[in-house]
C-alpha cells in the first residue's frame, strides 16, 4: 500500500501540487485550530507530500511561530522541533533532509506547540496513519499515550485527498491524529468521519 500510494501523490502534476497548496491553505487559515494557535510545526514537503509552504506563508503574516522538525540524536528515531524564520538556513541531516540548525534557536518538544501538521503516506475516517515506515512521529508522540486529557499539540495530518484509503490497521504503538486536512477539507477523528468542506 506505501509503494502504491507514494506513486500516486507524485504522480501529481506540478500544477496540481501547487493547487492544492493554495487550497488547503484557504481553507485551513479560516478553521478554528489555525485560529486559536500561536505555535505551528510544519515540514518541508518531499516525495509529492501536499505542500505547505503557502500556509506556512499565512500563518507568518497571522504572527503565528513556524516550527520544523528535526532528527534527534536520544532517543533515536525521534524527533524535537525548532523555530523557522524566512531566511534561517537549513542544514541537511543524516536522510538528506533540510532542518534548522538547533544551536540559532533551542528547540522545543512537541508537548509545548499548539498544533503539529504531519506529512502521511495514507489515512482513514478514524484518524489512523500510514507513514515513510520509520516511526519517528509516533516514537515522539508516544508520551500522549499517558494522558487522560490530551489537548496540546493537536495532530493534524496533511494530505492529497487522493491518499485516503478506507482502511488502515492500527498497531498497537501507533498515535491516532485529531484529523486530516486536505485540499477538499477537513476529516475531523471520529469513528465516522465525514468531510468538513
Amino acid at each position: 500500500m506505501r509503494k502504491e500510494l507514494r506513486a500516486r501523490r507524485r504522480a501529481l502534476s506540478s500544477r496540481e501540487q501547487r493547487s492544492h497548496s493554495r487550497s488547503l491553505a484557504r481553507r485551513f487559515v479560516t478553521s478554528p485550530l489555525f485560529l486559536h494557535c500561536q505555535s505551528i510545526a510544519l515540514y518541508l514537503a518531499n516525495d509529492g507530500e501536499l505542500n505547505p509552504d503557502q500556509l506556512a506563508v499565512e500563518a507568518r503574516r497571522a504572527g503565528k511561530k513556524i516550527y520544523l522538525p528535526v532528527l534527534k540524536a536520544n532517543p533515536k528515531r525521534s524527533l524535537w522541533f525548532c523555530e523557522f524564520q524566512l531566511h534561517d538556513p537549513l542544514y541537511r541531516n543524516r536522510f538528506n533532509i533540510p532542518e534548522p540548525d538547533i544551536r540559532r534557536r533551542p528547540p522545543r518538544p512537541p508537548w509545548g506547540l499548539d498544533l503539529i501538521l504531519l506529512p502521511l503516506v495514507a489515512f482513514d475516517a478514524e484518524g489512523n496513519r500510514l507513514g515513510m515506515g520509520g516511526g519517528f512521529y509516533d516514537r515522539t508522540f508516544s508520551f500522549v499515550r499517558n494522558r487522560n486529557h490530551w489537548w496540546k499539540p493537536l495532530l493534524i495530518g496533511v494530505a492529497h485527498e487522493c491518499q485516503q484509503v478506507e482502511l488502515i490497521e492500527a498497531r498497537p504503538w501507533d498515535i491516532p491524529l485529531n484529523g486530516v486536512i486536505t485540499e477538499a477539507g477537513f476529516y475531523p477523528q471520529t469513528k465516522k468521519s465525514k468531510k468538513i468542506p
